[in-house]
């Protein structure tokens, strides 16, 4: 078979490209094995970029404030309370509202307050029908809530001073500007520590509460008792009168038992 001259130029062209095909690739500059790759290049870049996004970030988060004393209160201080006591009424009861002791604060109460003499005579009366025993009762609750607030109170004192020593430690890092104490990790111990602090406030004054909410429970059964006793006796003056006319005409024997 004869080939043409077009077919002989075809198929030498198709073996010089057969044969370019199958050398090694030569790089930039005419040195072997270093090839350019865009896809490797665009990719290497791109994570260049993160680290160095990665960087800022973490730089940002170990800057310090310079100026955090614009952040700073002050404290209002309670001072230890001072009871005046010309006779003695009140022995006892500056110790007992300032530092944790029941026991001065039942003998500081016990000062201050009017014994109740056994009463004989109330022990044939009936609970909850009773105007005497109901004033019983609130003696006997009063005596023994206004110590343990008392004590409470004094509790609360002496704690405040013990707690300053921490309180100021804590302020003192917090408005550092230096960067001792101005990490993210440091900074997260500082903000749990003034949680911790604030919820330990909390519940001092939630004794505190409890001991006011106690008191109140006491005046409202003294005003109760009071109400009650009033009622009691209009019930009583009312009956009286019905069944024993006041009028000088209605008299028949000699009436002890009216209220007026």
């Amino acid at each position: 078979m004869k080939l043409s001259p077009k077919m002989k130029r075809n198929i030498l062209l198709g073996g010089a490209l057969f044969a370019c095909a199958s050398l090694p690739t030569f790089g930039l500059f005419g040195i072997g094995d270093i090839v350019f790759d865009p896809t490797s290049y665009a990719s290497l870049v791109s994570q260049l970029t993160t680290l160095q996004q990665q960087y800022t970030t973490v730089k940002n988060n170990l800057t310090h404030f310079s100026a955090k004393s614009l952040w700073q209160t002050e404290k209002m201080q309670l001072e230890n309370l001072n009871v005046a006591s010309l006779f003695g009424e009140t022995s006892g009861w500056g110790v007992a509202l300032n530092t944790n002791n029941i026991g001065t604060s039942q003998s500081a109460w016990k000062m201050g307050t009017v014994a109740v003499n056994t009463p004989t005579n109330l022990a044939g009366q009936t609970p909850g029908a009773s105007a005497d025993l109901a004033q019983l009762a609130m003696v006997e609750v009063s005596d023994s809530v206004s110590p343990t607030c008392m004590t409470a109170i004094g509790q609360y004192n002496q704690q405040r001073t013990t707690n300053t020593t921490a309180q100021a430690s804590l302020q003192l890092n917090q408005l550092d500007v230096t960067a001792a104490t101005n990490s993210e990790v440091q900074q997260l111990n500082l903000v749990n520590a003034a949680m911790q602090q604030a919820a330990t406030e909390a519940m001092a004054q939630g004794v505190i509460h409890s001991c006011v909410a106690a008191q109140l429970t006491i005046a409202n059964m003294q005003q109760r008792n009071t109400a009650a006793q009033q009622l009691n006796d209009t019930t009583f003056v009312a009956a009286q009168r019905a069944a024993n006319p006041s009028a000088p005409g209605g008299e028949s024997t000699t009436w002890d038992s009216y209220l007026p």
